[in-house]
């Protein structure tokens, strides 16, 4: 390593804005927001907890500010302390300066003045955000009268239609009587959105405005944010854990940890050369969907530190893997980086005495020493010479929708899964990937459900469903397949410790006691947990660990067959990378087969050998993952694809997106023809013939031929790419016309000014 920092801040070569935060004075005139010396503490019965210890920036008109960090870091505090939004027993100090005014101090009343009108913001849960008795049209008109008393009636429901359309809700004036809960999640999301920019706001602040949304839904919300900040000029805290979607949208980032920031500069400078060990563990955490080439993902082991006690020195050190004594003594500030900040946003520092030290050069999978890539002995054995594990036989689930209270009668069917064929083999991961309502979960039960009257045909371990009518060959196929579920914390009973948590299996396969307490070390020492925590409660591990908790209670039996239902959707990023690495690990080491469902396709990417995309209950793509991610055939694929963000500001400015408009279609007006049809940017581009033949006939999946093979079964060259050219695949697609013309209105590129 070179030399640590030893200058202090009155010495170093400061920057204006930095030379403004030194003498306590406020930002530049034309700064629309500033923020100084923000802190925010929480009496407690255990202490005062830091929440917020000393937030600095400065927004300006029609940028936008993103803050990134772990759970517990500050942000959504931060956002609540601006706006005015938190409880009377929090103490708040410093300044909040929008325009000149300083917002600290004021009272509720004085503050409902300012929110809604000069400064908005964009909740996470839109359907708790929207009051359930009033028509989403009445909500809007309240954000107008409010502010705009004079207003006529009229005006303002002609204001509340422009801002439907603006948002792109489809028949925005038929709409405006609708209630919350008949609007799908990302069109609540999208009202949420127009109610914020109704009064035209000078800044708005998004807090997660993406998390519970899906991909496709999460594309158009964004695109939402971006139009209504063009139309507005408004300057935006976009607030998130998703370091992709900051990529794509912010000007500049600051990094919190521990309620403080440790990194702060433009986008560019904080993605290509973070200087704090933290913002580079982050970043080298996140897997990506835009690269096949295959590495672990760095972990950041342990958790943030107990804010009732105030750190002493770096608040990072008892997990940086670059601490030393020095870091110890006393908290560091944030540091010049270096470069001009030409920029005009926040200048590029960092919280960290060793930045000298890093830079561009320094491989952040060394510096958190990130495990090896596991190597499975299955993985030299070509797959159709594997055993299967799981094999899935034309398997339906349909629901009957009924209507009538008394004399109840059929009005149409849900097609949950209608007919999905596919097999899984030793050693191999395979996904399932779509939106919500696609399918998925109810696929999972299906498998699980082991029930002899099942439509179609589930094998596991060679034991068919068709045969289980015994609780003998139920108990040997649940051996065979075990689960791990999305939320760890609902999935393990409080009650029981981690020592019973495990031992319930094992006692329920007849295991011997003495025996049962070695096999409960050994999977302890297996998913990374100390065999001394046997004896404490679920509550008191941490999300990650909860999970590993439930990682080890499915080994217990050893399953031939794990099946992962979202299981790592409910945790950050940093912990999310060591559950990845610890399911890569598992599989190599004890030839594991995962059957996994996921939303996020980046995850998909870096763990999956095969995965299968699904639409309204069937499969429209399946085969080898490096084939469906780097030559998508379906329309659906590839958006799906074009909606999940990168974390490479460069590649997110440039690349194309494909915006989906509308939702799922409803069971009872199910298309006779492909269920795409509806929302597909290839069907709006084909003219009226060939969009007929789509809406008549359900494409069949078709397997991709590789371009040298195309000739010679008369099949057009155009269905087979150079990517295909490589190697004969497994891949299909439901799809009649996948090289077709996307409709330009469907596609959106933001590129870079």
């Amino acid at each position: 390593m070179s030399h640590e920092m030893t200058a202090s801040p009155e010495s170093a070569d400061l920057t204006a804005v930095e030379r403004l935060h030194v003498a306590g004075l406020h930002g530049p005139a034309d700064a629309v927001l500033s923020v100084r010396d923000l802190k925010v503490r929480f009496n407690t019965e255990n202490g005062v907890v830091h929440a917020v210890r000393g937030i600095d920036f400065d927004l300006r008109a029609g940028k936008t500010l993103g803050i990134v960090g772990e759970s517990g870091s500050g942000k959504s505090v931060t956002s609540m302390a601006i706006m005015g939004l938190l409880p009377p027993t929090a103490e708040i100090t410093g300044s909040v300066r929008l325009q000149g005014t300083e917002l600290l101090g004021l009272s509720d009343k004085a503050m409902c003045q300012y929110r809604g009108n000069e400064i908005a913001m964009v909740f996470q849960d839109p359907l708790s955000s929207l009051t359930p008795v009033y028509s989403v049209g009445n909500q809007i008109v309240e954000a107008l009268t409010v502010h705009n008393p004079t207003m006529s009636r009229q005006a303002k429901e002609a204001r509340a239609v422009e801002l439907l359309g603006m948002v792109g809700i489809p028949s925005p004036k038929d709409r405006l009587k609708a209630f919350p809960h008949e609007f799908s999640g990302g069109m609540r999301q999208r009202v949420m959105i127009a109610i914020a920019i109704a009064n035209n706001p000078r800044v708005l602040i998004a807090d997660e405005p993406t998390t519970a949304l899906d991909v496709t839904i999460q594309a158009q919300v964004l695109e939402v944010l971006h139009t209504a900040q063009e139309e507005t000029g408004a300057a935006v805290v976009m607030i998130t854990h998703d370091l992709g979607v900051v990529a794509g949208m912010a000007d500049d980032i600051m990094v919190m940890y521990a309620g403080k920031p440790v990194e702060t500069g433009s986008v560019d400078e904080i993605y290509y050369n973070p200087r704090m060990p933290y913002t580079m563990g982050l970043l080298g955490a996140v897997p990506r969907v835009d690269t096949a080439e295959k590495s672990s993902l760095v972990p950041i082991e342990g958790i943030p530190p107990n804010l009732i006690h105030t750190p002493t020195g770096c608040s990072f050190a008892p997990r940086c893997p670059l601490a030393s004594d020095a870091c110890l003594q006393g908290e560091p500030e944030l540091w010049p980086v270096g470069g001009d900040n030409q920029t005009g946003g926040l200048p590029h520092l960092a919280a960290c005495i060793k930045t000298d030290s890093l830079g561009l050069e320094v491989d952040v999978h060394e510096i958190f020493r990130a495990p090896a890539v596991p190597v499975s002995r299955f993985d030299a054995i070509p797959r159709e010479q594997r055993r299967t594990v799981l094999e899935l036989r034309e398997v339906k689930k349909h629901f009957p929708l009924m209507k009538g209270a008394l004399l109840k009668r059929r009005i149409g069917t849900v097609k949950a899964v209608d007919g999905l064929s596919f097999d899984i083999r030793e050693g191999e991961c395979f996904s399932i990937v779509g939106e919500s309502g696609c399918g998925k979960t109810t696929t999972l039960l299906e498998i699980m459900e082991f029930h002899k009257d099942q439509d179609g045909e589930v094998v596991i371990g060679g034991l068919s469903n068709k045969e289980a009518s015994n609780a003998k060959t139920k108990s040997a196929m649940r051996k065979e397949l075990q689960m791990v579920f999305q939320d760890p914390t609902g999935a393990l009973d409080p009650r029981f410790t981690v020592f019973e948590v495990l031992s319930e299996p094992l006692e329920n396969a007849g295991m011997a006691k003495p025996r049962i307490r070695e096999r409960i070390m050994e999977l302890m020492e297996l998913v990374g947990l100390q065999p001394d925590h046997v004896n404490r409660f679920p509550n008191q591990f941490s999300g990650g660990q909860r999970q590993r908790i439930g990682i080890a209670r499915a080994l217990a039996v050893n399953p031939k067959l794990v099946v992962l239902d979202e299981p790592v959707s409910a945790l950050d990023v940093s912990v999310q990378a060591g559950v990845i690495n610890l399911l890569d690990q598992l599989r190599a080491e004890l030839g594991l087969s995962y059957l996994m469902v996921a939303h996020d396709l980046s995850v998909v990417r870096h763990i999956s050998n095969r995965v299968a995309v699904m639409y309204l209950g069937k499969i429209v793509e399946i085969g080898d993952v490096d084939s469906v991610f780097d030559n998508p055939r379906h329309p659906y694929t590839r958006a799906l694809l074009s909606a999940i963000p990168v974390p490479d500001p460069g590649v997110e400015r440039t690349r194309e997106r494909i915006i989906l408009r509308g939702d799922l279609p409803s069971p009872l007006e199910a298309p006779a023809g492909c269920n795409f049809a509806t929302r597909c940017p290839v069907f709006a581009a084909l003219p009226p013939a060939k969009q007929e033949k789509c809406l008549t006939l359900e494409p069949a999946l078709a397997t991709v031929v590789p371009a040298a093979d195309a000739g010679r079964h008369g099949t057009p060259a155009a269905t087979a790419t150079p990517a295909a050219a490589a190697a004969p695949t497994d891949q299909q697609f439901a799809c009649f016309y996948p090289d077709g013309d996307l409709d330009a209105d469907m596609l959106v590129v933001h590129e870079t000014t």
